[in-house]
């Protein structure tokens, strides 16, 4: 099931919003050996840059199989091993990854979705014990040069709320991301072990 007003702009175009690199900087990817997921892989932008900064396993899903092409395409490109493209409907059957199995989840740009909350769920079943779910959205601005509609565009308050209703505890509640976005990051909460 496709999430609604999701179309990818032009990746020429794409690829001037972001420093995927430096995003991961901010939004404490940080973890060498972390297996990660990125819902909603997109053009793998963000997958490849994953994939540089761990020898982790990254799974990149998409229900698009032009998206799941290109992101191959580039982990191929720059000889990134560690990439696991999977053509998926994330949002009708969830990521098919067991519980309890990755580092760090990234949900970028996707939580204007119907239901944010059930994919923000996933996340919080996939990923360990102490592990981080990052999430990346447009700002709320009609400025912005793509993004959806603002009656469906989440505002950061409202990402915070989402993640805390998932189970996460915030780790960092608002990052600028210039120059036309915002990020957060959650964590699981340690098991509680007798």
């Amino acid at each position: 099931m496709k999430v609604r007003d999701s179309g990818m702009p032009d990746e020429q175009l794409w690829a001037t919003f972001f420093d995927a690199p430096g995003i991961l900087d901010k939004l404490s990817c940080d973890d060498p050996r972390a297996d990660v997921v990125e819902i909603g892989c997109g053009y793998g932008t963000f997958t490849v840059a994953a994939a540089a900064r761990t020898t982790g396993t990254v799974y990149a899903l998409d229900l698009e199989p032009a998206m799941i092409a290109e992101t191959q395409r580039k982990a191929e490109a720059t000889g990134a091993r560690n990439v696991q493209t999977r053509l998926r409907d994330f949002v009708a059957e969830g990521t098919g990854l067991p519980d309890n199995s990755v580092g760090y989840a990234m949900l970028f740009n996707i939580l204007h979705a119907e239901n944010p909350i059930s994919l923000l769920q996933e996340a919080f079943r996939v990923v360990r014990s102490g592990g981080k779910v990052a999430v990346i959205h447009w700002n709320y601005d009609a400025c912005t040069p793509r993004g959806p509609d603002l009656s469906i565009r989440p505002r950061p308050e409202q990402c915070r709320d989402w993640l805390v209703s998932a189970g996460f505890e915030l780790i960092l509640s608002h990052v600028d991301l210039p120059p036309f976005h915002y990020g957060l990051v959650g964590r699981r909460p340690l098991d509680k072990r007798p």
